[in-house]
C-alpha cells in the first residue's frame, strides 16, 4: 500500500482529516482505512443512494413558496452529497424556496484536501468553486453557517463527534425540551462502515436521528448492517432494503413512522435538590407566527442585517429608526473597522468571536466586490461617481502588537493555529512594507478583512422589495396585544400607532426605553472619533492599522481616527480633549506618524454611544419576561443546579438583537441570521450551547444564582 499511496501534509491543523490518496488520485482516511465515495463513481453513488433513496427530486419540487427543507448528515467528507444536493435543489426547486444542508464532521479535510478531492469532479462546476472559497479558514469545533445563492442555499458544518453535534441542534439538553428548532427532513447517513467507524454507529446517534426528524421524515444509508437496522426500527422509522451501489450486495431506506414524544413535564420532580439535568431556562415553545410580518426598531447595521435576513425569507418587514436618515447613532462613523478580538482560549467570547469574524468576512464579501467594481469602472472612465470607495475597502487588518500582553497573545494564537488562511503573523520589516506605513512592531494580518462605511452598507442590505422604511418615527411605548404588539409613535396617540404580529429591537442602549425592557443590563459607552485630513505619509497607507484604537486608509483624502472609550460619560458633544486622547493613541503605537497627524490635521468628528453588556456578548433572542424569570427559577438561589422543568417565560413575538458594542461590523451578521432562523422556525445557525449564551435572559438566571435577585 505504500508504494500506491502518497499521504498529505496536513499535520498541524487541528481536527483535521489525514487523507492518503491512490494511484487514481482517489481519498482514502488514513484513520479508518477506508474511501470517502466509491471508487465506480461517487457522484453517482451519491444519486443512487441518498437523492433517489430520499425521493428529493420528487419532494423538492413539490415544495411551495418560501417553503424550507432540511437535510441532515453524518459525514460532511468531500462535501460530495452536499454539492450534489445543491445541483438537484437548483434544477427543481422553487426559486424562492431555502434548503438547509446540516453536516457533522469530526475530522474535516484541510482546505487543500477539500480542493484537490473537488477536482475530481468538473461537473459539479461553479457550486464546487463557491464551496472552496468559502470553506471555513480555521476548523475549530462548533457551527460553520456557510450561505450560498443569496441565501436560497445554507450549509451548517458542524464540527464535532456525530452525537455531540446533533444534541447542539435541540433546543435543551433537558429531556422535556429536547426538540429542535426546525425538524429534518431528510437524513443522510453516511460516514466511514460500521466496522471501522463503530464510536458514530452507536445507538445515541439513532436516538439523536429520532429526536430530530420532522414528521414524514425519510433515510437512506450504505450500510446495512444489523446495528444500523435495529438501531432505526427502534427509534421509529420503517426499514426497506434495496441493491446496494455498485458491487455492494445492499443498501438501507425508510421512513419515520413514530415522530418522537418528549418526556412529560410532570414525570420531573420540581425543587431544590441536585438534578440531572440543566434549568430550560433559555428554551422557549412560542411558535412561528404564519403571519410573516414584523416590524424591526432601529436602522443601524443590526436592524438593516436583521431586516435583510428576514425580508429574504419572505417576510414583510417595516423597519423604523426616529433619525431622519440610517445609521445615525453607533453606526454612524464613516469608516467601521472588521474586528474581533481573538484568543487561544476555548472560551465562550472566544469561540463567538472567532466564528463571527469568519462568517462577517463570507458575508461582506459580495459587498467588497461590488465597490471594486465600481472603483474600476470610475477608473476607466465607464462610470462617474464622486465616491468611488462609499461602501468601503477589503485592504486587510494588521492588528499591531504593540505591547508585551499582545505578543504574547498573538504568539498563542499562532501556535494554536498553525497552518490556517485566517490570519498570518509579521515582524515589524514585514508589517511596514505591508501596511505602506513604518512600524516599530509587528502583528496578527488578517487579509480577508477591511474596513466598511455603515451607512451605505445599510442602504445595500434594505435594498429589498418587501422592506420598508419609516424615518422620523419614535416609538414611545409598546403593548402586546392577544396576537401581536401595539406600537405607539410619538405624536397623537390615535392616529400615530402600529400594529404588528411580530416586533425586533435593534435600537442598541434605547431598547431599555420601555417598561418590559428596563431591567435589562445594557450599558452605553461614550466613543469619539477624530476625521484627520491625510497627509503624505498617510496616502500610503495600505491596510487597517489596529491597535487600542484604529486607522484606516484614506477615504476622499479622509481618516477616520478612532476610538476613545469612556462608560462614564453619555454627552454627545465632540471635544478637543478626545481628539488629543485618539491623536496621543496613534502616536504611541505608530512614532512615524506623530509628526504628520497632529491637532492642525482635525478637521471634525463625531461622538455616539455604543451598547455593551456586562460579558460583551450581545443579547440576541426573545425577550423574556422578567417578573416570571423570577418567579419560576427563585429556586436557583438556593441551588444553581435545582430540578425546575420549566421552560422559559418569554414575550410572544419580541425579540432583540442589541449590545454589540464596538464589534457591530464583526456581530450583526452571524446575530441577524441566529434571529432570523429563530424567528422562522429553522435550525440553528450556531447551536444550543452559543444560542443560549447570547440569550437575552442569561444576566437574570446569573444573578438568581448569585443571590443578586
Amino acid at each position: 500500500m505504500s508504494d500506491q499511496f502518497t499521504p498529505t501534509s496536513n499535520d498541524d491543523l487541528p481536527h483535521c482529516a489525514r487523507l492518503l490518496w491512490d494511484e487514481n488520485g482517489l481519498p482514502l482516511s488514513e484513520s479508518f482505512d477506508d474511501y470517502y465515495f466509491s471508487k465506480l463513481n461517487g457522484l453517482e453513488e451519491t444519486d443512487y443512494i441518498f437523492l433517489q433513496h430520499n425521493q428529493l427530486r420528487q419532494r423538492f419540487a413539490s415544495l411551495k413558496a418560501h417553503q424550507s427543507f432540511v437535510i441532515g448528515e453524518t459525514g460532511f467528507g468531500t462535501g460530495l452529497n452536499f454539492l450534489a444536493s445543491w445541483n438537484l435543489w437548483k434544477e427543481c426547486a422553487p426559486a424562492d424556496a431555502q434548503l438547509h444542508f446540516i453536516s457533522v464532521e469530526k475530522y474535516p479535510l484541510s482546505h487543500a484536501d477539500l480542493v484537490r478531492s473537488l477536482l475530481l469532479w468538473p461537473e459539479l462546476g461553479e457550486s464546487a468553486q463557491q464551496l472552496s472559497q468559502q470553506y471555513p479558514e480555521i476548523l475549530h469545533n462548533g457551527f460553520h453557517r456557510l450561505s450560498f445563492d443569496h441565501g436560497r442555499i445554507q450549509l451548517t458544518l458542524i464540527i464535532a463527534d456525530a452525537c455531540d453535534g446533533l444534541a447542539q441542534l435541540q433546543q435543551s439538553s433537558h429531556p422535556a425540551f429536547a426538540t429542535p428548532q426546525r425538524g429534518i427532513d431528510a437524513w443522510f447517513l453516511d460516514g466511514f462502515s460500521p466496522a471501522k467507524n463503530p464510536h458514530m454507529w452507536r445507538p445515541e446517534l439513532f436516538q439523536r436521528v429520532h429526536q430530530l426528524s420532522a414528521a414524514k421524515a425519510t433515510f437512506a444509508t450504505f450500510a446495512a448492517a444489523t446495528l444500523v437496522k435495529r438501531g432505526l426500527r427502534e427509534n421509529g422509522f420503517q426499514i426497506h432494503t434495496a441493491n446496494g451501489f455498485g458491487k455492494k450486495r445492499e443498501m438501507v431506506h425508510g421512513e419515520l413512522c413514530r415522530e418522537f414524544e418528549t418526556t412529560p413535564v410532570e414525570n420531573f420532580e420540581h425543587n431544590s435538590y441536585n438534578s440531572d439535568f440543566p434549568v430550560p431556562w433559555a428554551t422557549t415553545t412560542n411558535s412561528r407566527d404564519d403571519n410573516k410580518s414584523v416590524v424591526i426598531i432601529g436602522a443601524g447595521i443590526a436592524g438593516s442585517h436583521t431586516a435583510q435576513a428576514l425580508a429574504r425569507r419572505g417576510w414583510s418587514v417595516t423597519l423604523l429608526d426616529q433619525a431622519p436618515r440610517l445609521a445615525t447613532a453607533g453606526s454612524g462613523n464613516p469608516q467601521g473597522v472588521l474586528y474581533a478580538k481573538l484568543s487561544h482560549r476555548q472560551e465562550t467570547l472566544s469561540d463567538f468571536n472567532l466564528l463571527a469574524l469568519q462568517y462577517a468576512q463570507r458575508h461582506y464579501q459580495p459587498y467588497w466586490q461590488y465597490q471594486r467594481e465600481l472603483d474600476k469602472a470610475a477608473a476607466s472612465g465607464a462610470h462617474s461617481t464622486s465616491s468611488a470607495q462609499s461602501l468601503g475597502q477589503q485592504c486587510g487588518v494588521l492588528q499591531l502588537a504593540f505591547n508585551k500582553k499582545h505578543q504574547q497573545l498573538h504568539q498563542n494564537l499562532l501556535d494554536t493555529y498553525k497552518n490556517q488562511q485566517l490570519f498570518k503573523g509579521l515582524d515589524a520589516k514585514a508589517a511596514s512594507e505591508l501596511s505602506g506605513i513604518h512600524c516599530e512592531q509587528g502583528g496578527l494580518f488578517f487579509p480577508a478583512a477591511g474596513w466598511l462605511n455603515p451607512a451605505s452598507l445599510c442602504q445595500q442590505l434594505i435594498d429589498h422589495p418587501n422592506i420598508q422604511v419609516q424615518y422620523n418615527t419614535k416609538v414611545v411605548a409598546l403593548t402586546p396585544l392577544p396576537q401581536g404588539w401595539q406600537i405607539d409613535l410619538e405624536g397623537d396617540q390615535r392616529r400615530d400607532q402600529l400594529t404588528s404580529p411580530v416586533v425586533v429591537l435593534t435600537n442598541a442602549h434605547q431598547s431599555q426605553d420601555f417598561h418590559i425592557t428596563r431591567e435589562l443590563p445594557l450599558k452605553p459607552v461614550r466613543g469619539q472619533v477624530s476625521y484627520l485630513n491625510s497627509s503624505a505619509e498617510t496616502q500610503q497607507l495600505k491596510t487597517v492599522l489596529c491597535g487600542d484604537g484604529y486607522l484606516p486608509p484614506s477615504y476622499d483624502h479622509q481618516h477616520c481616527l478612532g476610538a476613545t472609550f469612556d462608560p462614564r460619560n453619555s454627552s454627545l458633544d465632540v471635544t478637543a480633549e478626545d481628539h488629543q486622547r485618539n491623536l496621543d493613541t496613534l502616536a504611541a503605537q505608530l512614532p512615524a506618524l506623530a509628526d504628520s497627524l497632529t491637532e492642525d490635521n482635525v478637521n471634525g468628528g463625531r461622538a455616539a454611544l455604543r451598547c455593551t453588556t456586562p460579558d460583551y456578548l450581545p443579547l440576541v433572542g426573545p425577550m423574556p419576561i422578567y417578573e416570571d424569570y423570577l418567579r419560576d427559577y427563585a429556586l436557583l438561589r438556593k441551588n444553581a443546579r435545582s430540578n425546575i422543568p420549566l421552560a422559559g417565560s418569554h414575550w410572544p413575538g419580541l425579540y432583540l438583537n442589541v449590545g454589540h458594542g464596538s464589534r457591530g461590523l464583526a456581530y450583526t451578521p452571524i446575530c441577524a441570521e441566529t434571529l432570523a432562523a429563530e424567528i422562522n422556525r429553522e435550525p440553528s445557525p450556531v447551536g444550543q450551547s452559543l444560542q443560549t449564551a447570547l440569550h437575552p435572559g442569561r444576566f437574570w438566571i446569573r444573578d438568581l444564582i448569585r443571590g443578586k435577585r
